[in-house]
């Protein structure tokens, strides 16, 4: 009907005008038409399929359609000006996305991304602890005061889940993260000296304070072994992570979310009192909810 002829006109009715009249939706018309033109509809990748089928405009072979465009002195290297030529002087308006799965198909494209032959994994899969003191974690978080953004350093035991070192400084240095890592030496050997923390592992990621060289001699002297991530295997800080993940978490939303500090000293007060608090009042289902204060006492007890 939208191609007869209007007598009074002399213009067909067009398939707009009919879909008005008789109030169904061009789209389905158009649907059910290229289904019956097409035959059975077959499977096809799924994704952008250009733009929609013009009346009486045979949809081009996107092959044939793209390597005109490449048949060139100087051939074009990428999709996009595949995608500029194919619109402009060829008239064919389809998805640049449709042209870089075509192209990427049919090897079209200028060059492939290279793909690096990776060695054995560096990482075992052997990272847990049955005792305390064998493995902490460090790491940094932010908080905002009066004086400006403060750093939080911590560091974390991953057997117990302890809180051992907490420090807030105005400016992240690595002078900083060792006064923390101090701290947690004095928290848990009562003392400070050399090769006192022999057999103890800290493991850390690839910060600028934690793999300076004033870190890493501190970690020499006190007989702490260091463990970085390694690049490219999350696995390998995921163990410790969990649970230096899981305290700054619950200490953001336990303490900083919750205060504001007008200094930065008040904000180290605050923190000093919070892992008192975490370490023997917190109970974490991980360990059988019990507090972290409670599972290390409990864990010497085994080892003696």
């Amino acid at each position: 009907m939208s191609r007869a002829t209007s007598p009074s006109a002399n213009r067909t009715y067009g398939i707009q005008r009919v879909c008005l009249a008789w109030r169904i939706s061009r789209a389905t018309v158009q649907r059910f038409e290229a289904a019956i033109e097409n035959g059975p509809a077959t499977h096809a990748k799924r994704g952008p399929k250009g733009c929609p089928r013009r009346r009486g405009t045979p949809r081009p072979d996107p092959r044939r359609a793209r390597l005109h465009p490449l048949r060139r002195p100087l051939h074009d290297k990428g999709q996009r000006k595949v995608w500029a030529r194919l619109r402009h002087e060829r008239g064919i308006r389809t998805s640049m996305r449709r042209v870089l799965r075509i192209m990427r198909e049919n090897r079209l494209l200028a060059c492939d991304r290279p793909v690096g032959v990776r060695g054995p994994d560096t990482h075992d899969r052997t990272i847990t602890t049955e005792t305390p003191d064998r493995m902490w974690a460090i790491d940094a978080t932010g908080c905002l005061t009066a004086e400006g953004n403060a750093t939080v350093f911590v560091v974390v035991d991953h057997c117990t889940g302890e809180c051992l070192g907490v420090r807030a400084a105005l400016r992240e240095t690595r002078f900083e993260a060792i006064e923390c890592l101090r701290q947690a030496i004095h928290a848990t050997k009562g003392r400070y000296e050399v090769n006192v923390a022999l057999g103890t592992s800290l493991r850390h990621d690839h910060g600028s304070q934690f793999i300076s060289h004033a870190f890493q001699d501190e970690l020499k002297s006190v007989g702490i072994a260091s463990g970085p991530s390694f690049v490219r295997q999350p696995e390998g800080n995921g163990c410790p992570q969990l649970w230096l993940g899981r305290f700054i978490r619950t200490l953001k939303e336990q303490l900083l979310w919750l205060r504001t500090f007008d200094t930065v000293e008040e904000l180290h007060r605050a923190l000093r009192e919070f892992a008192q608090r975490f370490n023997n009042h917190w109970i974490i289902g991980r360990i059988g909810y019990r507090t972290p204060a409670q599972h290390h006492r409990e864990l010497l007890r085994e080892v003696a």
